[in-house]
C-alpha cells in the first residue's frame, strides 16, 4: 500500500524523479506524472492497464502554462477559462510538439484543465512541468473520490497519495472542443447551462467505441464488477431480485434491505448526488449483491453527467 499524506514537497520530488503520485482534484483523484516525460507517462498507462488509444488530460497551473503547450488559444477559450478555471472544465486545443504523442494518443489536440484544489494547485505552481493525470483507478473501473479508494486499487503502483480529502464534485470534468462548432465530448462537473451563455448552443458528441476524440468517451467505463440494471424508478419497481442492491436518487425502493440501498441525495440535490455516485458504486460492489439496480436522475444540470456515468457503467 502507498503512503498517504499532505506532504507537497515529497510529492513534488517524486514527480521530478519520474514517479507516479496520486493527486486530489475537485472532481476525482488523478494518477499524475510529468506530462512532458514520455517514460513517466508510459508508467501511467501501465499502472492503469489503460489502452494507448485513450488520451490523457494534462493539468496546468493556469492559462499562462496552458499557452506554452498549445499552438494558440481562441478568444472563446480565454473567456471560458477566465470564468471557469480553476474548475471542472477541460478544453481541447491544438498541441505543440513539446506534448508527447503518447499523452494525446496521436491526436493533434491536447486536453487541458486547471484543477480547483488548493493542494494540487500549489503542487503545480512548484513544478517546472504540467501533469498528465487520468483518474487514479484501474482502467474501466469506478473512479476514486477518496485517498482510500486509490490505495485499494493502485496502492502497489503509486509512490505517494497526496491526501486532499473527499472530492467535492465527484465526477470528472466536462470536456469541450472547438474544431468546428463548440462540442462537448464528455459531460461532467460543469453543466451545459453554465457553459451555453458563453458558447451558444453546444453540440454534444459523447460515444466512441475505439478511437476516442477525448478521454471518457468509451461506451463501457466507470464500471463496478457487479451487473447494473438501469432505469427509472417505475421501471426498477417492476423487477424483483432477491440479491439486489440499489442506488437511488432520493427515496428507497420497497422490498430491499436498507443496508443494500444507497440514497445519493435525500434532499434531491444533483450536486450532492454527483459527489456520492462513485462511492455508492464502490460500496455496493463490496457487498454480496448479485445485481445493482440504479435509478436514473432528472436529465438536467449535473443529472446529465450522472446518467452518462451510469449508462457507461451499465454498458
Amino acid at each position: 500500500m502507498a503512503d498517504i499524506g499532505k506532504d507537497i514537497t515529497r510529492a513534488q520530488q517524486l514527480l521530478l524523479d519520474g514517479h507516479l503520485v496520486a493527486i486530489p482534484t475537485e472532481t476525482v483523484y488523478g494518477l499524475a506524472a510529468n506530462a512532458l516525460n514520455e517514460k513517466a507517462v508510459l508508467e501511467i498507462f501501465k499502472a492503469k492497464n489503460r489502452p494507448h488509444f485513450d488520451p490523457l488530460i494534462v493539468h496546468v497551473s493556469g492559462l499562462a502554462q496552458a499557452e506554452t503547450l498549445v499552438e494558440s488559444i481562441p478568444d472563446i477559450v480565454k473567456t471560458l477559462t477566465q470564468k471557469f478555471w480553476p474548475g471542472p472544465l477541460t478544453v481541447l486545443l491544438p498541441k505543440k510538439e513539446i506534448v508527447p504523442d503518447l499523452v494525446t494518443s496521436g491526436l493533434n489536440t491536447v486536453g487541458l484543465r486547471c484543477p480547483d484544489h488548493t493542494l494540487t494547485l500549489e503542487l503545480l505552481k512548484n513544478l517546472p512541468f504540467p501533469l498528465a493525470a487520468p483518474s487514479a483507478n484501474p482502467f474501466g473501473y469506478v473512479s476514486p473520490t477518496t485517498p482510500q479508494h486509490v490505495n485499494e486499487q493502485l496502492g502497489d503502483k503509486v509512490s505517494y497519495i497526496l491526501d486532499g480529502g473527499e472530492c467535492r464534485v465527484g465526477i470528472e470534468s466536462t470536456i469541450l472542443g472547438f474544431e468546428n462548432t463548440p462540442t462537448v465530448y464528455r459531460l461532467g462537473g460543469l453543466t451545459l447551462e453554465a457553459l451555453e451563455p458563453i458558447t451558444g448552443l453546444l453540440h454534444v458528441q459523447l460515444n466512441s467505441s475505439s478511437n476516442p476524440h477525448a478521454p471518457g468517451q468509451l461506451q463501457s467505463h466507470y464500471a463496478p464488477r457487479k451487473k447494473i440494471l438501469l432505469g427509472t424508478r417505475e421501471q426498477l419497481l417492476a423487477h424483483s431480485y432477491l440479491k439486489a442492491g440499489t442506488i437511488v436518487f432520493q427515496n428507497q425502493l420497497p422490498g430491499i434491505s436498507d443496508v443494500k440501498q444507497v440514497i445519493l441525495s435525500p434532499s434531491g440535490n444533483l450536486e450532492e448526488a454527483a459527489q456520492h455516485l462513485f462511492a455508492a458504486l464502490r460500496q455496493l460492489d463490496k457487498t454480496d449483491v448479485e445485481i445493482i439496480l440504479a435509478e436514473l436522475v432528472p436529465e438536467t444540470g449535473l443529472g446529465r453527467a450522472i446518467n452518462d456515468r451510469l449508462r457507461r457503467a451499465a454498458h
